[in-house]
């Protein structure tokens, strides 16, 4: 498989260790001298930008987290003057400020660097045609995406987010062979085309799914309904949007551009690093950044990391799948429950449809759980029997995984609500 940057796609353990030392070392400075925030921090503990002299040292550093960046909303946290920022994004969230980045020209370029290598691990080409579905504005996603696609040199269609019957005629008369979108919207688009009987119209070949976490268990369905080869990759606006890593063919982990990023996982509890394949935070230091350098950043993502040479004969880091965030664990009667426990039971199996939603709620001081899921097939819904053994054979296979008796409710197809942005899954009432 082709690669876009070759020459660090394949760099040696040993070279990639001592490029990120330098880069460590560089920003770690830069940031001292030209962040308030991280001056202040530093100084305060007595720690000079000197006193990182090896990669271990990172770990003197204190954590940046995303209240940090709330509170020196908008742009107190750039490094460069105003006049050098060239494009501004803001984190999607819906409570509170958003996060903002700022960007140089060259940290435009090293972002569609990251965007064309993952697009390339893929197996995307120059001869590909994308169809983006990432909505386009202050989120990253769409742009991020966008200039990606075009410095592979592939033709961007850059439909954005809504009207899904016309997103799907575009797919078709335009001949798309790539689709860029969430996982749940790639789906929603998939069950929507083979509603309206033009699935086999599609040429798509290519899914590249971002901006939500997904299952291998959801990835093997879209594969087929859609018969098209799909990848994830992991990105977040806190340090620049999409592109920090990406699956290539062999979806054995996403390949970390260590170039401009360096990965550690942690056990915040104990505040300590986690040795190779051990789960824990990801936390993530941007080696390149001009225009916000970002050290130590606490994602609250939950995922292990490995750096033996995979089989596509890339020798980066790879970060496994997200199995979930710190802040989205659910804990049910002392119980830890990440959603995408439950989604890979519903997804494999046949009988039920893709969507999906899970309510936890409080009766009695006793915490419940109950997961609404769509049947493939209506009228499975008017044979109580069946209907009765396929909810015990769902409630069995969750309690294995997750440890706990769930309430499931099957409901008609396309009955639970979609959206084209960020797919809310859980719906908590003990919170409100």
């Amino acid at each position: 498989m082709k690669m876009f940057s070759p020459e660090i796609e394949r760099m040696e353990r040993k070279e990639i260790r001592a490029m990120q030392l330098e880069r460590l070392r560089h920003i770690v400075r830069y940031a001292y001298e030209n962040v308030p925030m991280y001056r202040q921090r530093f100084d305060g503990i007595g720690l000079k930008p000197e006193h990182i002299r090896t990669l271990g040292d990172i770990e003197k550093i204190p954590y940046t987290t995303k209240d940090d960046l709330r509170d020196n909303y908008p742009f107190r946290l750039l490094a460069v003057p105003m006049k050098k920022i060239v494009r501004v994004h803001a984190s999607s969230g819906t409570t509170g400020k958003p996060i903002t980045c700022g960007y140089t020209r060259a940290d435009l370029d090293g972002w569609s660097t990251c965007i064309a290598r993952i697009l390339a691990m893929a197996g995307a080409t120059e001869e590909d045609i994308f169809h983006v579905a990432f909505g386009y504005g202050l989120f990253t996603g769409g742009f991020g995406l966008h200039y990606g696609i075009e410095k592979l040199g592939a033709a961007v269609v850059p439909v954005s987010s809504g009207n899904t019957e016309r997103q799907i005629m575009l797919l078709k008369d335009f001949g798309a062979t790539a689709l860029v979108a969430t996982p749940s919207y790639a789906m929603y688009l998939a069950e929507t085309a083979k509603k309206l009987g033009v699935l086999e119209d599609l040429k798509v070949r290519l899914v590249c799914m971002g901006a939500e976490a997904s299952t291998a268990e959801m990835h093997e369905a879209l594969r087929t309904i859609l018969g098209a080869f799909p990848t994830e990759n992991y990105g977040l606006t806190e340090v620049g949007g999409p592109g920090v890593a990406g699956e290539c063919r062999e979806k054995a982990g996403m390949h970390i551009n260590e170039d401009m990023f360096y990965p550690e996982i942690v056990n915040i509890e104990q505040n300590r690093a986690l040795p190779e394949g051990e789960r824990g935070e990801l936390v993530l230091t941007t080696l390149t950044k001009e225009g916000m350098p970002v050290l130590r950043y606490r994602t609250k993502d939950i995922t292990s990391l490995t750096y033996e040479p995979c089989r596509c004969g890339r020798t980066t880091a790879r970060m496994a799948r997200v199995v979930g965030r710190t802040d989205d664990m659910l804990i049910i009667r002392g119980v830890n429950v990440f959603p995408s426990q439950i989604e890979s039971v519903l997804m494999a199996m046949p009988e039920l449809g893709k969507t999906y939603e899970i309510v936890v709620d409080r009766v009695r001081y006793m915490d419940t759980i109950e997961v609404h899921v769509e049947v493939e097939d209506a009228d499975l819904l008017t044979d109580y029997g069946k209907l009765e053994e396929l909810v015990a054979k769902i409630r069995h296979r969750l309690r294995v995984v997750i440890q706990l008796d769930v309430k499931v409710k099957l409901v008609e197809p396309f009955s639970i609500r979609r959206t084209e942005g960020k797919v809310k899954r859980v719906t908590d009432l003990r919170k409100m």
